[in-house]
């Protein structure tokens, strides 16, 4: 009779001999062999929990809640000194227009309806990009409701269609201090990546301010399928309308998302009022039970701060206040003297918009990301003021003579 071969078996980690593991020693063999599946069991139930874990983490990620590693309380280094009261005394003073009382600010857009009124305007500082300030009205509103509807990341998924990602990446209650990345999406352009730091202050008469700044973190890595906006500082304060059910939120905003200048300008002046209007619907909906639901804001009521005493007395008057001030304040509106003046403006600012579409669709053709159709369409736009350009010249010469003849026969 051959004799039987025994043959090595690896089994959790253990390297046996299949023959000593199968040879029926009196009280030894049947033993062995449950006390190898004992450990084989455990060693996938650990497996099972470890892989379960993480999971859950990444699931906390995605709902916009801190994950176990990065639970809240947690101080870290690289979240600590990324904002502090200097920023909010800061924010206060620019808000007041005393930061720099020499900028040259230019209206962009005023508009109104039976709910909301939206103002804006924006500057060029001597560097970095356009600085915009803007002051929202919504009317039967309360402060802790907008400041709750604008700390609601998840929320605003819901509504706002460039808003594609977003989830927290750590929160620490020593600093009062939240890190988180989202991913906007706008049309013609590579998505932005934003990895943002915020703290939010609560002060007297339930007003409420915050400031958001750009930051790093190792949870989020540079990928080359999004550009990653490099400087973003964006501050608000939200307070009631005195004498009014009615509350406002006065925001000054800058951001480098590799932009052209004119074009950015552009677009916000031609966008900004649907976006404010379709902001004031979703506050509409925007329920008591939405509110208590959401991660984003049950961590922000756990880590927000007073404001410093000494702060208080610095608040002056802002929003719809500074619509009043004089014609160098960062909300006065520029006055055009007669009929003629009128029209050259217009003229004027008819050639900038087809000067900045062209350098706009050349700038797009450029990218090597749009489609065909884009492309194609882009080239038309282009084709089309080009040629307008060209036959406005033509035309220029005999509308000089006509005015030439008007003038002689008046004569």
């Amino acid at each position: 009779m051959a004799k039987s071969s025994s043959v090595p078996v690896s089994l959790a980690g253990i390297t046996i001999d299949s023959g000593e593991f199968w040879r029926e020693v009196a009280g030894g063999g049947w033993a062995t062999a449950a006390v190898l599946l004992l450990v084989l069991f455990l060693q996938l139930v650990r497996a099972f929990t470890r892989r379960r874990a993480v999971t859950s983490d990444q699931a906390n990620l995605v709902a916009g809640a801190a994950p176990a590693s990065l639970a809240i309380g947690s101080s870290t280094r690289r979240i600590l000194g990324i904002l502090s009261d200097a920023d909010l005394k800061d924010l206060i003073t620019n808000l007041d227009g005393k930061s720099n009382e020499s900028e040259k600010w230019e209206e962009i857009v005023t508009k109104r309806n039976d709910s909301v009124s939206y103002h804006a305007k924006c500057c060029k500082p001597k560097e970095g990009p356009l600085k915009y300030l803007s002051v929202t009205i919504f009317d039967k509103c309360s402060t802790e409701l907008l400041r709750d509807f604008y700390m609601d990341s998840q929320y605003r998924k819901k509504w706002d269609k460039t808003l594609v990602e977003f989830e927290q990446l750590e929160a620490d209650e020593a600093s009062g201090t939240e890190i988180g990345r989202m991913v906007k999406k706008f049309p013609l352009l590579t998505p932005r990546e934003y990895i943002l730091a915020w703290k939010v202050w609560e002060g007297n008469d339930k007003t409420f301010y915050c400031f958001t700044k750009d930051c790093e973190h190792p949870l989020a890595p540079r990928q080359k399928k999004f550009v990653r906006v490099g400087f973003f500082r964006s501050g608000w304060r939200i307070r009631k309308v005195p004498g009014t059910n009615a509350c406002e939120i006065a925001m000054l905003h800058q951001e480098d998302a590799g932009l052209n200048v004119e074009m950015s300008r552009l677009a916000f002046s031609k966008g900004i009022w649907s976006y404010v209007c379709k902001m004031n619907n979703a506050l509409l909906e925007y329920s008591t039970h939405s509110r208590a639901s959401s991660p984003a804001v049950a961590t922000m009521n756990k880590l927000i701060r007073k404001v410093p005493d000494f702060m208080e007395s610095d608040v002056g008057a802002t929003g719809s206040d500074l619509s009043n001030t004089s014609s160098d304040g960062p909300f006065s509106t520029p006055v055009i003297k007669n009929v003629s003046e009128r029209a050259k403006l217009k003229f004027h600012s008819k050639w900038i918009t087809n000067g900045l579409l062209l350098i706009g669709g050349i700038a797009c053709l450029s990218r090597g990301r749009s489609t065909l159709g884009t492309q194609i369409a882009l080239a038309c736009i282009v084709k089309k003021l080009l040629k307008h350009g060209s036959s406005s010249e033509k035309a220029e010469p005999g509308d000089a003579a006509s005015s030439r003849r008007e003038s002689r026969l008046r004569k």
